[in-house]
């Protein structure tokens, strides 16, 4: 973790005071990469808390995409033309808030996923929950 002063813009950010940098290495079939990410700290986090929090958002992360892809095939989605693929995640990310929500069914994901498909009075209950704030 380095301090801000050579942070062009630095002074933009409200309560920025650390950059923190993570550097990864990893080997794969005898070809090794190496991949830094940067991450914005506002406060004087030490080392350890910093590491922690990187890896808690990447946990997040994973299993949001591990989520995803066993729930929707994200990872065989074929839309690639022009906005498509993104389109297709915003898509896929509210399907996933709504169905996670859901508390009237049990079962996975996929399960809920195709239950929607197949019983019209649930997913209109799925659609129009959002739209009930004692629901939220």
């Amino acid at each position: 973790m380095g301090q801000t002063q050579y942070l062009i813009g630095a002074e933009l950010w409200d309560g920025l005071s650390y950059v923190g940098c993570v550097e990864s290495i990893r080997t794969l079939k005898g070809k090794t990469s190496i991949e830094k990410r940067y991450y914005i700290l506002s406060g004087s986090p030490t080392i350890t808390q910093f590491t922690h929090a990187v890896r808690a958002h990447w946990g997040i992360e994973n299993r949001l995409h591990w989520m995803l892809d066993v729930g929707f095939r994200e990872d065989q989605s074929r839309a690639c033309l022009g906005h498509s693929a993104e389109n297709m995640a915003v898509i896929r990310h509210i399907a996933l808030n709504l169905l996670s929500h859901d508390k009237t069914k049990k079962g996975g994901i996929h399960a809920k996923r195709l239950t929607a498909g197949w019983d019209t009075n649930y997913l209109e209950r799925l659609l129009t929950q959002s739209l009930d704030p004692s629901k939220l």
